[in-house]
């Protein structure tokens, strides 16, 4: 049995049997879960400064840990409320090629960005991860043979600005592009477009939630695994930036110089870990803007997306007391216009697609 979502896979492609104001009610739930998603992936950044500043944390640890985190909640929630969905999905042999891309793509999409910082710094690899957006896009167009739409393209040169002004403040001094830094933020954003397009068809077939946790576990179970084998590779070397350069450098920056495999926190560290980036910040983020995404389409939905670093800057503000400067007020009035631009390009979808159904 195959079982069908409850809403259309794409906002680009509704089914012309739903009425105006369902349509519009799939179509602003999607917004609210993305942005709702966007805005937790903030949080999480702010959690994880917050364990930058107070605790010696490696990449890999911490990405292991939310993965985990949410691989474990996510099977919890499927196992008990959509046993014969997830049995039908893992049942399907077809479907399984599409489940592990998604998977690889989410934890690629953390650990990438993890060496982009390393290589070059946070503002350059925000940047360069927001440049999903233009993958999407591309590869949207190009399946379906047409030029971007005016406002969605209008919106992606809003969100495009908006992360580069608060990801750098105006600085254009602070974008630091080595060849190294360049490839891997590239690699960053292209994984980003992977697992945000991968399972856009399965979506259709089976239900969301129920898709969503099988990449999230597989994401869990690979963050793991590459933890595991990159602290005993660290450990076996003792010293990775002698022995191996710059690949060792970076395998430091990731898992750590070959301390204890646990690292040493108290209950207000283990609490944003595990609170703050695993629960909040990946199981309900990538839940909500997973399934934002899966109402919106992948083109609204990725523009959406960038709505991350402005939250992450509303809330470091709030909680870590970051000052909050002119450039990230132009950055917040242009994410509002992008926002804008992707509701208004979503509604006028809807009613020429109900106008067309009507004739």
């Amino acid at each position: 049995m195959v079982y069908a979502a409850s809403a259309a896979t794409d906002f680009d492609g509704l089914h012309g049997g739903e009425t105006a104001v369902n349509a519009s009610k799939v179509f602003w739930r999607g917004v609210v879960c993305a942005l709702a998603g966007a805005t937790l992936w903030g949080f999480s950044g702010a959690c994880i400064q917050f364990l930058a500043e107070s605790y010696e944390v490696s990449s890999a640890f911490i990405s292991a840990v939310r993965a985990g985190v949410a691989a474990l909640l996510f099977a919890v929630f499927v196992f008990v409320t959509r046993r014969e969905a997830l049995l039908s999905l893992l049942g399907s042999p077809a479907a399984r090629p599409t489940l592990v891309l998604f998977g690889v793509g989410l934890y690629l999409s953390q650990i990438t960005y993890a060496v982009s910082v390393a290589l070059t710094n946070a503002g350059t690899a925000t940047v360069l991860q927001a440049t999903c957006t233009v993958f999407v896009m591309l590869i949207t167009c190009a399946r379906a043979r047409r030029l971007p739409r005016v406002a969605d393209f209008v919106g992606l040169m809003c969100a495009m600005a908006a992360a580069t002004l608060i990801a750098t403040q105006g600085d254009w001094g602070v974008i630091v592009l080595p060849v190294a830094g360049l490839a891997w933020g590239i690699a960053n954003a292209l994984s980003e477009t992977l697992y945000i397009m991968a399972p856009q068809r399965l979506y259709g077939r089976w239900d969301r939630p129920t898709v969503i946790a099988c990449g999230m576990v597989i994401s869990g179970i690979v963050a793991i695994l590459v933890w595991l084998i990159g602290e005993a590779i660290v450990s076996l070397l003792a010293a990775p930036s002698v022995a191996l350069g710059a690949a060792g450098s970076i395998l430091a920056d990731l898992f750590g110089t070959a301390g204890s495999l646990v690292p040493d926190m108290d209950a207000t560290g283990w609490l944003a870990l595990v609170g703050g980036v695993g629960v909040l910040g990946t199981f309900a983020a990538f839940g909500l803007f997973l399934y934002g995404v899966s109402l919106v389409g992948s083109v609204k939905g990725s523009l959406l997306g960038v709505a991350e670093p402005a939250g992450a800057m509303v809330i470091a503000a709030l909680w870590l007391h970051t000052p909050f400067s002119a450039w990230d007020w132009i950055g917040l009035v242009l994410m509002a216009a992008m926002i804008a631009l992707v509701s208004l390009s979503g509604q006028n979808s809807e009613g020429k697609r109900k106008r067309s159904g009507a004739r």
